[in-house]
């Protein structure tokens, strides 16, 4: 009940006062936060927050009294610098007559200490302005500040431009990268002179791809610059076919067991390559972890944001950190600014108090007698400043302007919004941008005005850099390749060796000094970082199950397939005339299969089907010697050499069954073979018909069966039935005449160059119709077998038809299941067999009386009358 009480007199009160206040015409500023600044006035003031310390130390809370306000450790000269570069820009634009003429800039600059409490605690104080009291309630006259430059980091970023963006304050930040920044919708007014994340993760990516790291591990601090850098990262690394090997943040309270994490982390990997997106107050507890376990053999990436880290560069991390590959904003010049730096002096105006923390730093000296330095000046200092010590005797990355990148971008960010402001103030009343065409009041200035005209900013700064922005806020991206490399005295010195542009119509170009570079490792070459090894040509590429895409087997392609890339995902067809070679990385023309003259099997068969042309012209040379003998007159002569020239031309139809297959010679071929062969058998037919009609002649009963099977009956007999066959093979050609044919069922990794035989039915009537000759001319010899005679024709009739059919009747399996080539040469075999078949057994006989036992050549002999008489 009392603390009710309590309460209601406390709030009545504050309304009373407040009350009285207003009726005063005065607001009073209830409190002030405790930040380290430095001011200016002016006209028109400009805003700036500034890493001027690393750490912020928050007193514990007890909520029993008022709490002691968040003060700022570890000085950071680099960041001092930055804050003395906006002042040396304000200074200069006040200096320059066609810039602003008659108007004096002011700054009032903020340090944020790196921490998001102490960033938000400064951009209100710059908004709300600084002022005791306030009397003009109308709020009319300029605003506290015009635009504010900063802040450095990207969360404080997002969270100053998510409220002061809602009055349109422009903010121009010189190193705040997170592409979320890019969104108009969530930051209207919210502008940078530093390429966004976007660009510097493609630009990173297209290092890692020039070096083909594949395999990478990822740390990113625990903030929105890290996490959507991060995000990225691994977006654009996923779409080059590229892997994280793991992915850690950097803790922002600096865990000493978290960071033991870490090492452990990267240690185990099997990653070379270690990309890292963190602000270098992130990084250093882990560097020092780095230190401790002795931690090389590992290539860093470093982001913009400590890739031109002083921190690092000292001989303590040299081992560790040499050979280090960083993303850096362009560096610029500025002239003049060193000499500016130089002559800075701290004084006794609270407002500029930064300057005498500064000084402490710079010299190690105190403006108090004893007491605890709340600016983190080590205790136990008796020195005292005098604020007359000379800078020009220091060497400190505070006077060292030989890298101007983020203080480049300050310059450029405070010129952008002196620009804008120049703009404005250029309007022609009754031409103006904002409606009714009117200008914006200088007197009544609102900061949306500004940023219309920031908006349309285009100029080139006295360095060369062109400066303006697209239609999201961002700045023209371009950064320099860093490579850091050991110097004379054993410390770190940061070389430029590449350029990264972005351009519309070419994209992004990397381009590399590889021999400037320095390699960190005992190779003095690139280190390889990939989870396994490429896939070289002939080979495709097997995600491993369960790991990324970039673990893999390479499995070799399979016949007729090809990959003639490193790394292929799938390996390609040959087209249809096409086989892959023994490496399978290329497609080489099929090799052509045919029965040809050159090779050994050709070879054979060419010598036996001339060899049997030679014997069948040799029988006819001895027939026609001894044409009046008995054993060649017997049995009509006209028949045998028929007979004989049949032989010859089924010997040689065996040439057109060999060599390329032709159009002339796929025709001729089956064609030749038929009609030869049929005029053999039919001659055979014939033959057996004239013994059987002979012996039938011989009895009293048959005295007339040869008038009516005489020579003419003879000749017409084969002629008629050799005429069938050749309408046969005349209607098959006219039909479905055979063509040279590219077979590859066969064998799929070369052509089989045949003759197809267009009409099954064709070539089916034509062996038919051999078949049927044999067959017929088989019987008749064999039921002649035993015709009582000495030299019975018949009986050898009988065995060539028995070898003839035999050989055509395995010839049909052996034909079928005889791939490309050999199914030609099985029917050359065929052809060969049966012709040497008839040749031998009809012949040979004749052959070895006429020759070896000519006693036996005479008609008594062979009419069996001699052996009788003895």
């Amino acid at each position: 009940m009392w603390l009710t009480l309590y309460i209601s007199l406390y709030l009545s009160f504050n309304c009373i006062s407040a009350d009285s206040d207003l009726r005063s015409g005065t607001c009073l500023l209830q409190g002030r936060f405790r930040l380290n600044g430095m001011y200016k006035d002016g006209d028109f003031i400009l805003g700036g927050l500034f890493h001027v310390h690393f750490f912020t130390v928050f007193p514990d809370l007890s909520f029993r009294m008022e709490p002691e306000r968040p003060y700022c450790e570890k000085f950071n000269m680099e960041g001092f610098q930055h804050a003395q570069t906006m002042a040396f820009a304000i200074d200069e634009i006040n200096n320059t007559p066609n810039l602003l003429p008659n108007i004096t800039l002011g700054y009032h600059l903020y340090d944020n200490c790196v921490m998001l409490g102490m960033a938000f605690r400064a951009a209100m104080s710059l908004g709300s302005g600084t002022e005791e009291s306030f009397s003009n309630l109308n709020c009319t006259g300029p605003p506290p500040v015009v635009g504010i430059v900063g802040d450095a980091s990207s969360t404080p970023s997002i969270a100053i431009s998510s409220v002061l963006g809602l009055f349109r304050v422009p903010i121009v930040s010189h190193y705040a990268t997170c592409s979320c920044l890019s969104n108009r919708k969530k930051y209207p007014s919210f502008f940078r002179t530093i390429p966004s994340d976007a660009f510097q993760v493609r630009a990173m990516v297209q290092i890692l791809r020039h070096f083909e790291w594949t395999w990478v591990g990822l740390l990113y601090s625990e903030d929105d610059y890290g996490v959507y850098a991060a995000q990225l990262f691994q977006q654009e690394m996923q779409l080059f076919g590229h892997c994280i090997a793991f992915s850690e943040f950097l803790p922002n309270d600096h865990n000493p067991r978290d960071i033991q994490h870490i090492t452990g982390v990267i240690l185990a990997s099997t990653a070379r390559v270690v990309v890292v997106f963190a602000l270098s107050s992130y990084l250093l507890p882990l560097m020092d972890e780095v230190v401790l376990q002795n931690m090389t053999g590992r290539q860093w990436i470093a982001s913009e944001a400590w890739a031109t880290s002083l921190e690092y560069q000292t001989p303590h991390f040299l081992p560790f950190l040499g050979g280090t590959l960083g993303i850096a904003i362009r560096r610029g010049e500025i002239p003049g600014l060193h000499d500016f730096l130089l002559r800075l002096h701290p004084n006794n105006d609270p407002k500029n108090n930064m300057l005498r923390i500064f000084w402490k730093n710079m010299f190690g000296c105190s403006f108090e007698n004893g007491g605890r330095e709340p600016d983190g000046v080590e205790s136990g200092v008796k020195k005292m400043c005098t604020g007359q010590e000379d800078l020009s005797t220091t060497n400190t990355p505070y006077t060292d302007v030989s890298e101007l990148r983020a203080s480049y971008n300050v310059y450029k960010a405070v010129y952008a919004l002196a620009h804008a402001l120049h703009d404005l103030m250029q309007c022609e009343e009754g031409r103006g941008p904002f409606s009714g065409n009117k200008c914006a009041d200088i007197i009544n200035l609102k900061p949306w005005q500004l940023v219309h005209y920031l908006q349309k900013v285009n100029f080139t700064t006295g360095f060369g850099d062109h400066v303006s922005f697209d239609k999201n806020g961002d700045a023209l991206a371009i950064y320099d390749v860093l490579n850091w490399q050991p110097s004379s005295d054993g410390s770190i010195t940061v070389q430029k060796i590449g350029v990264v542009n972005e351009g519309v119509a070419t994209g992004m170009v990397l381009t590399l000094d590889e021999d400037a570079i320095y390699w960190n490792f005992e190779t003095k070459k690139p280190p390889r970082s990939v989870c396994s090894e490429s896939c070289p040509p002939g080979t495709r590429r097997a995600t491993k199950k369960g790991l990324p895409v970039c673990c893999f087997d390479c499995l070799p392609c399979g016949d007729g397939d090809i990959s003639n890339t490193t790394d292929a995902i799938e390996c390609t067809v040959c087209p249809e005339d096409f086989w892959s070679n023994p490496h399978k990385d290329q497609c080489v023309p099929k090799e052509v299969e045919f029965l040809s003259y050159e090779e050994p099997l050709g070879i054979s068969l060419t010598t036996a089907s001339l060899l049997g042309t030679f014997f069948c012209f040799l029988v006819m040379v001895i027939f026609a010697f001894h044409r009046n003998t008995p054993i060649v007159r017997s049995n009509n002569s006209e028949l045998s050499f028929l007979l004989l020239f049949s032989l010859k031309l089924c010997f040689l139809c065996v040439l057109l069954f060999i060599g390329r297959p032709k159009l002339w010679t796929c025709q001729l071929r089956h064609a030749v073979f038929g009609i030869s062969f049929v005029l053999c058998v039919s001659s055979i037919l014939v033959k057996t018909m004239v013994v059987i009609a002979v012996f039938k002649s011989s009895r009293p009963e048959g005295k007339g069966a040869m008038k009516w099977f005489g020579a003419v009956q003879q000749r017409c007999t084969v002629l008629v039935l050799t005429a069938l066959q050749v309408v046969i093979c005349a209607v098959w050609l006219s039909i479905a005449s055979p063509t040279p044919y590219k077979n590859n069922q066969y064998i799929r990794s070369k052509i089989v160059y045949e003759c197809a035989i267009g009409s099954v039915a064709g070539f089916s009537m034509l062996l038919g119709y051999i078949g049927l000759l044999a067959a017929v001319s088989f019987l008749l010899a064999f039921l002649a077998r035993n015709l009582p005679n000495n030299f019975n024709e018949a009986k050898f009739i009988t065995f060539s038809m028995l070898i003839f059919c035999a050989v055509w009747i395995a010839f049909v399996p052996a034909y079928v299941s005889s791939p490309g080539k050999y199914a030609v040469a099985v029917e050359i075999f065929a052809i060969l067999a049966s012709s040497f078949g008839l040749l031998m057994a009809i012949f040979a006989p004749k052959c070895y009386i006429i020759l070896l036992h000519p006693e036996r050549n005479t008609k008594n002999a062979i009419m069996g009358r001699e052996t009788q008489k003895k």
